[in-house]
């Protein structure tokens, strides 16, 4: 028996090492969120420790953190930016399991489930070209500056993850009803002082950050692996001009189209807002000098344009009306008939000097009595930015008899 123990004592002793080490590390996770010790030993967080292994073994959560590997180092790097706690990269989890294109049935979006008021509200640009609730980069300063704003206002990290999710306001009632703002009275169950998918949204993100930082738990599992590939990787933010092709940019600097997209999922089809004069895009570090030496910017520009199917639409009447090939049509939009829905959108290439040479009357439209930017903007489904930057309009002010460019 003396000699199993003595051949048994460095597992043991190498376990309780181990076991040292995770308490710490889990007591210092609970001090970022601002969250007293006695937590740990909170019986549905702990169940959901337990639970979200198997999310952590799931093959569509390693489909999702393969995609999103490449943004981690970024999102680390704003949240360090803006002095907030690394284990809210955990947040983002909670909210989206890292699909960029992670979208609600109450209309969030994104990694971070910006709903497009508070989305607006944080400079990021939701129109007919760009949803940038899926730029990882914009979208991540945009919930680094919500979350600094929520912790100014609440002064505990814990109490601004819940305000992330269930709104400020709610929040602020709920303290004044409950008349604390300690998260044991918070999560009763009894009083339900704030919604139960608040109670259990802050649980999941604990529990997630402790295992995201349980190296026990990693060393067995693919995680790891992603998460030091994602140490390898960088990005880099180059500027290109207004319109520029995300296919041309893949075949100047050798870069697989699809990774290219992903990187720039915010894009909501293969160019860049028509309406600006240039906005950035996203590349991987290795491809940087090859872009300065490689891109340039070609003398005739395509200016897309936006057209939404009216009934009895084809491709071939919509050529004619815009000047453009009917072959053009086709192949940017991947189309292998020339039929169209009603409301169907259609990308239209259309060359600068095309444009040019074309009657204004067919992208314009003349303000009659009672008509306001808004209303315009929704008969023609084209954003009111839109309509303010085509015709540099400072306000939202129109007058009867003016002819504004579409």
């Amino acid at each position: 028996m003396r000699y199993i123990l003595l051949l048994l004592l460095p597992f043991l002793l190498s376990a309780n090492l181990t076991y040292s080490s995770n308490y710490a590390r889990e007591i210092a996770i609970l001090d970022s969120f601002d969250i007293d010790a006695s937590f740990l030993y909170d019986p549905i967080m702990n169940q959901y420790k337990n639970s979200n292994i198997e999310i952590f073994k799931d093959e569509k959560f390693f489909e999702a953190m393969n995609d999103a590997y490449i943004f981690i180092p970024a999102i680390k790097n704003i949240l360090t930016k803006y002095n907030i706690p690394p284990e809210f990269l955990f947040l983002s989890m909670a909210e989206s399991e890292f699909l960029i294109k992670a979208y609600s049935v109450k209309k969030a979006s994104g990694l971070w489930q910006f709903m497009p008021p508070t989305a607006k509200q944080y400079g990021l640009r939701i129109d007919e070209f760009v949803d940038e609730r899926k730029d990882f980069i914009k979208s991540t300063e945009a919930a680094a500056k919500y979350l600094s704003s929520l912790h100014k206002k609440f002064g505990k990290w814990y109490l601004a993850a819940i305000a992330y999710n269930c709104g400020d306001g709610k929040l602020s009632k709920a303290i004044e009803v409950a008349g604390s703002d300690e998260l044991s009275v918070l999560l009763d169950p009894k009083m339900t002082y704030i919604p139960k998918e608040s109670r259990l949204y802050l649980r999941r993100i604990v529990a997630l950050a402790m295992m995201g930082n349980d190296e026990h738990f990693l060393l067995k599992s693919e995680y790891e692996y992603l998460l030091n590939r994602a140490n390898a990787y960088s990005i880099s933010t180059v500027r290109v001009p207004g319109g520029e092709s995300l296919s041309r940019v893949s075949k100047l600097i050798g870069i697989p189209l699809n990774e290219l997209q992903k990187l720039n999922r915010h894009l909501k089809y293969d160019f860049t807002p028509s309406n600006v004069n240039s906005y950035d895009i996203y590349i991987p570090y290795i491809k940087l000098s090859e872009f300065k030496q490689k891109y340039f910017e070609e003398k005739v520009k395509n200016i897309y344009k936006i057209h939404v199917a009216k009934k009895n639409d084809t491709v071939f009447n919509i050529a004619k009306a815009y000047g453009v090939p009917f072959k053009a049509i086709m192949d940017f939009n991947n189309l292998n008939s020339a039929r169209v829905s009603s409301n169907d959108r259609v990308v239209i290439p259309m060359n600068s000097k095309v444009v040019d040479t074309k009657t204004n009357k067919s992208f314009s439209y003349l303000v009659k009595r009672g008509d306001t930017l808004e209303s315009i903007s929704k008969a023609y489904k084209i954003s009111v930015e839109n309509i303010q930057i085509q015709n540099k309009l400072k306000s939202v002010s129109i007058r009867e008899g003016a002819r504004l460019k579409l």
